[in-house]
């Protein structure tokens, strides 16, 4: 049995989004589960919108998304190059066998005749494939016009009757009607190849077996079946991917939201959590679990379980599954993801020492808790860093401004005055002295001191945000932590 080998083969002419890593993603686990080799291909034949920065972006976001090839550009195999614009003498050498062998054709007809021809048949009520106006030209007239230096496109000659099928392993038998296909450019006038063409060639010199791609190929299969059979090669096995949509039902576009994997990237989705996500676009796994790692996900992936129902791509799920894969991170890793964003919000400095990384530990840990995704860390995090009770919400001030609360407030200020080190047991000591001496419990105690601690109604957890701002305090932070004192300090000045 042939080892299995499948291939990405993106074109560098934008970034990586979600459709596509989603197919390089399915691609990727089934060689990992077949023990087989994942090449990665570079289409850069589109010379006019190719880039190099796209390639390099390209390149990045699959290393970043854990998708690692086994062949490609910078791992060379025995079945390189892997550019398409390093393998245009396979091309030429190719064309130049089917057109000794009578299989294909020089085509001297402009745009605007194959345009004209188009329309014609259009009117006609016929189908708008090419009439086959240059398929009998004699030897010597080809030769003639290319000598006089007509450019000519080359065309495959192919029957215009009958069908042809093949077994799709995600959608079953597909069967296409030759009288629609007509005789498909495989050379452009360029002398550059035809996608159609290429890809065949380049699938074929590479011993593919599995071509796993996205639904919008289905149309192209045909030709290059076709393509297949005149250069004798045996086809791969083809499998076509659902569409991935927006909730509305439409293709994902940027309206939608993030469709870049660079940007889910920005916005601090885990590289593990969008890998877990894609693999259940149009997939689900037996037990109905949808948390789970690489490697559960490379031993349950089913290619033939892959739904034909376009795949719906959900951000509440994306958010929701990041948070469970951020819980499995170390408070190490939690910080350091969470560094860049903070640094950022000019919260921490260029250089951290190692103190300032002890307590960011702390602190990642327990805002982790309250996030999606670390693009939103910045936001959580500045309740211990900012501190202005001016700027309390005018519902929070007529929460506090009682009877209760301004004696609640006036008490813990005398209490913890007299404290030179402060921490949460010694709170939860004030807070049941101050109940005795007030009689103020429940919401009526803990909001004020809430507010007069944070200048917020709601957010981290005392137990959890007392003993950061005390140890934050001693930190040297380009934004100074007020301790709990200070902030008690300045809070009862403004009620003064």
């Amino acid at each position: 049995m042939e080892r299995v080998r499948v291939r990405f083969a993106p074109s560098p002419t934008g970034f990586l989004h979600v459709g596509n890593a989603r197919t390089a993603l399915f691609n990727w686990l089934f060689a990992r589960q077949n023990n087989g080799v994942f090449v990665l291909r570079i289409e850069d034949t589109d010379v006019e919108r190719s880039e190099t920065e796209f390639e390099k972006s390209l390149m990045n976001d699959l290393r970043w998304l854990g998708l690692g090839w086994d062949e490609g550009p910078d791992a060379e195999g025995d079945f390189g190059p892997y550019r398409q614009s390093q393998r245009l003498e396979f091309y030429r050498s190719h064309t130049q066998k089917l057109l000794d062998e009578g299989k294909a054709y020089y085509c001297f007809c402009s745009p605007e005749e194959i345009e004209k021809e188009r329309k014609k048949a259009l009117a006609e009520g016929g189908m708008p494939v090419y009439s086959g106006k240059c398929c009998s030209l004699s030897s010597e007239e080809v030769q003639r016009r290319l000598d006089s230096g007509e450019t000519a496109a080359v065309r495959l000659r192919t029957p215009h009757t009958g069908d042809i099928s093949y077994d799709d392993l995600v959608r079953g038998n597909l069967r296409f009607d030759l009288s629609l296909i007509g005789d498909p450019v495989i050379v452009r006038s360029s002398g550059l190849p035809a996608y159609n063409y290429a890809v065949v060639i380049d699938d074929a010199l590479m011993k593919i077996t599995h071509i796993i791609r996205g639904e919008d190929h289905i149309s192209n299969t045909p030709r290059q079946l076709l393509v297949y059979e005149a250069l004798s090669f045996s086809p791969p096995r083809f499998a076509h991917l659902s569409m991935v949509m927006g909730k509305d039902n439409t293709r994902l576009s940027k309206r939608h939201g993030a469709t870049a994997v660079e940007q889910f990237e920005k916005d601090g989705i885990l590289s593990s959590a969008l890998f877990n996500y894609l693999s259940l676009l149009g997939w689900a796994p037996p037990d109905g679990q949808e948390v789970l790692a690489r490697e559960e996900l490379v031993s349950l992936f089913d290619l033939k379980k892959v739904s034909r129902s376009s795949a719906i791509f959900d951000y509440d799920k994306l958010s929701w599954i990041n948070r469970q894969h951020i819980k499995e991170l170390s408070p190490r890793q939690k910080a350091e993801l969470a560094y860049p964003h903070l640094h950022r919000a000019k919260f921490l400095p260029e250089k951290m020492s190692e103190t300032q990384w002890e307590w960011l530990e702390k602190a990642a840990e327990k805002l982790a808790e309250r996030i999606d995704r670390f693009s939103d860390i910045s936001q959580e995090a500045a309740v211990l860093f900012e501190f202005s009770p001016i700027d309390v919400e005018e519902e929070i001030k007529k929460e506090s401004n009682t009877e209760c609360a301004f004696n609640v407030i006036r008490l813990f200020g005398k209490k913890i005055a007299s404290v030179k080190e402060f921490d949460y047991d010694k709170f939860a000591e004030m807070a049941k002295e101050i109940r005795e001496e007030t009689g103020c419990k429940g919401k009526d105690l803990y909001h004020p001191l809430r507010i007069v601690l944070t200048a917020k109604g709601s957010g981290l957890d005392l137990d959890k945000f007392i003993p950061l701002v005390e140890e934050g305090a001693k930190q040297n932070f380009p934004v100074p932590v007020k301790n709990c004192s200070q902030r008690v300090s300045e809070a009862l000045k403004l009620l003064e």
